[in-house]
Parts: structure tokens; sequence; C-alpha cells
């Protein structure tokens, strides 16, 4: 039960005070006590019914009508009217609600104990479900999806708990639908707002990540390595194959040391006297050539 609408309170008022202004005309004309309170009393019994009988339901809600203890029906949003002593009425909200799963202990599967939160949006889809087949549809609901949570967390790995909560999140939410279904109830979506672990697993999985990023690190240095080494191995085989690039290049080393003072380059021999020399060498490595 809610409390009364303004207008069952405004409609009370109203016959009062109509009842007891027409008494004390009646008594000031005819000077009667009995004849003045008639049209008192009338204005009580009149506000007492209209209070009792006149409701008013919100666009958010539904009136549950009960004759004599018994289901009479639905009343939609509006003005509606009862029958005072008969029927009785029972309001639900039709809108989202958000209600808080509280903090609780759960085991993973690799035997890890964790505290988990959350928060479920549910709504009332049969009012009339809700109102007649549940003592408390909401604290049932919270009853209800903590346990689920806990059944659930149950069957992962701490893994899969941290890495896959999108995944854990629906597979709640769904066994809370089925299992509320016959309440009239349907969930909206399941929101896990925290995972706790112990203080001395959250220290091994923080070593575990920066080792991890470690190994990332060499994997990506020695594949750098081995990228520049295959450049350097066909940049000199491409030198090899034309001297005139060879010379291009130590042109190019010496050009880049010149512009410090504090370097000094010495050539030995000039670079005709090299290649010469070179050339040589080769003739003579050659098959059946005289010494």
């Amino acid at each position: 039960m809610r409390p009364s609408s303004a207008v069952s309170t405004l409609l009370l008022f109203l016959s009062w005070i109509g009842g007891a202004i027409l008494g004390a005309t009646m008594f000031l004309g005819t000077r009667d006590p009995v004849s003045a309170m008639l049209p008192m009393v009338g204005g009580l019994l009149l506000g007492w019914f209209l209070f009792a009988s006149v409701k008013v339901v919100a666009q958010w809600e539904r009136m549950i009508v009960l004759r004599l203890g018994k289901f009479h029906g639905v009343a939609d949003p509006g003005v509606r009217l009862l029958i005072p002593i008969l029927d009785s009425p029972l309001y639900v909200e039709m809108r989202v609600q958000a209600a808080d799963i509280a903090r609780q202990q759960a085991i993973t599967q690799d035997n890890v104990p964790v505290v988990v939160n959350g928060v479920i949006f549910f709504k009332v889809a049969d009012p009339e479900s809700a109102a007649l087949r549940v003592e408390n549809y909401r604290v049932a609901m919270l009853r209800l999806a903590q346990a689920t949570l806990r059944d659930v967390v149950g069957r992962l790995t701490l893994d899969e708990l941290l890495s896959h909560q999108e995944r854990l999140e629906t597979e709640i939410a769904r066994n809370v639908e089925v299992q509320s279904k016959s309440w009239g109830l349907h969930v909206e979506g399941i929101k896990l707002e925290d995972i706790d672990v112990p203080e001395e697993l959250k220290k091994m999985m923080s070593r575990q990540a920066s080792s991890e990023r470690e190994k990332r690190a060499t994997i990506i240095k020695a594949e750098g390595d081995r990228l520049a080494a295959g450049a350097l191995a066909e940049a000199a085989a491409t030198m090899a194959a034309s001297p005139g690039a060879m010379q291009l290049r130590l042109l190019q080393t010496i050009d880049g040391l010149g512009p410090s003072a504090s370097n000094t380059v010495v050539l030995a021999l000039p670079m005709e006297m090299i290649e010469v020399l070179r050339t040589y060498i080769g003739a003579r490595n050659v098959p059946g050539a005289k010494a």
C-alpha cells in the first residue's frame, strides 16, 4: 500500500467542509441540532466513501485490484473507482529498477577467493505475477542475483573471470532471467562493479605482467636485429658486386667525417692503387695463372 493520491484527500476534505457548511446553514435556519447534524454526518460518510473508492494510478505503475481477497483485475493509469471494504489495491512499479548486488566472497574454479559486487537492472513485465506469486519481488530478485553470481564465478578460473567480464555478465543475466520469468520480471542487464583478489595474488599478477612485457620487448629487439643484419648483408653483397658502389660508400663516409675539426683522416694509398692490388690478387687466384 502506498499513500493515497492528492485527489482522494481533496475529495475527503471537500465533503467534510460541504457537510459542515450545510449543517451550519440548517442549524441557523431551524435551530434544530438534530437536523443540523444530518448533513455533517452525511458529509463525513461521503468523504470517507470517496477517499476509499477514488484512486489515481500513475503512468509508471499498475494497480492490482483484489476483491474479497481474490484477484479481480489490473487497473491501467488514470482515475479508478474501487468498492470500499470489498476491494483492496496493490501498486506495482513498472519502470526499470536498479538494485545493488551486495559484496560477497566466491571461490573460482582454480580455488582462488575473490570478492565481487555489482548492480542489476530489471523491470516488471507481468504485474499480476509480480504482486501475487512472490512476497517481495525486489528482495527475491536481489537474492537470486547474488546466488547466481556466486555460482557462475565458481565455474570460471581467475583468468577467465578477469578477462571475460562481459561474458560473465551476460551469463549471469541469462540465468537470472530464466529463473525470475515465472515471477513476471525481466532482467535488463547486470554489471559487475568490482572484483577484488588477495593482495599477494595482485603482486604475483603484477610481476607476471612485467615479465610478459620484458619478454615482448626482447622478442621485438631480436626481430629488429635480425632484419638489420639481413639488410646489412644485402648491402654488402650489392657493394661487392659493384666496385663503384664501394667507392661511393667510402667517399660518403669520408664526407661525413670531414665537417668535424677534431677528426683527421689519413689515406695510406690512393683508391686507384687499392683497385690495382685487388685486380692483381684476383688474377693470381685464378686457376692456371702464372705466379
